[in-house]
């Protein structure tokens, strides 16, 4: 049964004993739950095959899927993505950090389970300051699908994630309850233009807004 701890950011006596838990959990290949912007999600080192493989049989996740992999800054996202494209730039600076996922094209090296095998990474800087002050201490991107069973309901406490993942998991990082409402709006930034693969918390027409052009739906 998965380790439940509350992070505290703000207690300097216990924070370094905490993220070294977490460190340790993930360097050797654990799966953490932990609160975002929207729901709880699924963390792990996103460079170690073997633990992205285990979120995909946690999950029951369809192999074709990728990943979705949370940054604490635009700066980390030049470690999973090959470009930054001009359009994509006025939406991480327009629309980030906020429920927004860009597929960028991925980097040759990262774990072909990350990307699904399509060569396409979903990356988003979240709104929330638990997951941002997470990862900047970890000094490393973390892999955040839903922690829930594929097309099962989307987990807003760590006492859900107990009940419903903690048997398969390593350790569940209790950040109280997540606002949830509408998932992470998805949308593809490697054409031209951009095509929207899901329409959620960012709406369309924000986007349209924000790139100045007409959006059409991936097929």
């Amino acid at each position: 049964m998965a380790e439940t701890i509350k992070i505290n950011f703000n207690r300097p006596d216990v924070f370094p004993e905490q993220i070294a838990t977490v460190k340790e959990t993930l360097n050797r290949g654990g799966v953490i739950a932990f609160p975002t912007d929207t729901f709880y999600g699924l963390g792990a080192n996103p460079f170690n095959e073997r633990a992205v493989a285990r979120i995909f049989k946690i999950k029951n996740r369809p192999a074709h899927k990728p990943i979705l992999v949370l940054v604490a800054s635009v700066k980390q996202v030049d470690q999973l993505a090959s470009e930054i494209n001009p359009e994509t730039e006025k939406l991480i600076h327009g629309l980030w950090p906020g429920p927004l996922t860009l597929l960028f094209k991925a980097l040759p090296h990262l774990p072909k389970p990350l990307t699904g095998g399509t060569g396409k990474v979903g990356i988003r800087l979240p709104g929330h300051d638990f997951p941002r002050k997470l990862i900047e201490s970890l000094d490393l991107p973390l892999t955040a699908p839903s922690a829930n069973l594929a097309g099962g309901k989307n987990l807003s406490s760590a006492e859900e994630v107990e009940q419903a993942l903690g048997a398969d998991i390593d350790l569940i990082l209790d950040g109280g309850r997540t606002a949830g409402g509408k998932e992470s709006t998805v949308l593809d930034a490697t054409v031209h233009p951009p095509k929207l693969v899901r329409e959620g918390a960012v709406s369309k027409r924000q986007i349209e807004s924000a790139l100045r052009i007409h959006l059409s739906h991936a097929p």
